[in-house]
């Protein structure tokens, strides 16, 4: 997490300051910053550091402490924000594209959303509540988005199959097809699957 929006730097930047080539900041400096500065993403592929704490590093200065508790300017990766959601950070992801999350903002690569956006979603999932539902333009349907992935799909599918039992298979699928993508048949062995897979199915 980013701590209230504060300004950000990654390996190759802090390399750039200490004036050093980044193959040589890695292998000789990083070791021994990182035991004092820590990554505010330890878990992601990329590193990334607060800026004042890697800058007072740097001047030989104590390294200032983070600010405490809670805020609505916090930034969270998918990860992050996917635990928050009680989701997968690829569902995240399609929330954003699909406009039931804000799209964030992309730092060093990484994509990151403030608490105000994720806890607004957390209180209003999509189609429940104030805020909830389906973005303008995109039809009526199951509520969850796409996450092009087994799960979001799986349950989607599973929805359907509850509200329109009355409905043939396979008009079901070809209407789940063209609201969230892929072919008619895939959703007819999602159909399948989610049917099984139901209690009463």
């Amino acid at each position: 997490m980013i701590p209230r929006n504060r300004p950000v730097i990654n390996e190759a930047d802090i390399a750039q300051q200490a004036g050093v080539p980044a193959s040589t900041w890695r292998r000789r400096d990083a070791p021994a910053f990182r035991q004092r500065v820590a990554s505010l993403f330890p878990h992601s592929r990329i590193l990334i550091y607060d800026l004042a704490q890697a800058r007072a590093y740097l001047e030989g200065k104590p390294i200032p402490e983070l600010p405490a508790g809670e805020h609505p300017d916090d930034l969270f990766n998918d990860e992050e924000t996917a635990a928050v959601l009680g989701v997968t950070a690829s569902t995240v992801r399609a929330y954003a594209t699909q406009g039931y999350l804000s799209a964030g903002k992309t730092l060093y690569s990484i994509r990151v959303w403030p608490r105000s956006d994720i806890e607004e979603r957390r209180k209003n999932p999509p189609g429940q509540g104030k805020g909830g539902g389906r973005p303008p333009g995109t039809g009526r349907g199951p509520r969850k988005a796409h996450a092009y992935e087994g799960d979001p799909r799986l349950h989607t599918a599973t929805e359907a199959l509850s509200t329109a039992r009355d409905t043939p298979r396979h008009h079901l699928a070809a209407s789940l097809a063209h609201q969230h993508g892929g072919s008619t048949r895939t959703w007819e062995r999602l159909l399948t699957q989610a049917s099984q897979a139901s209690p009463s199915g």
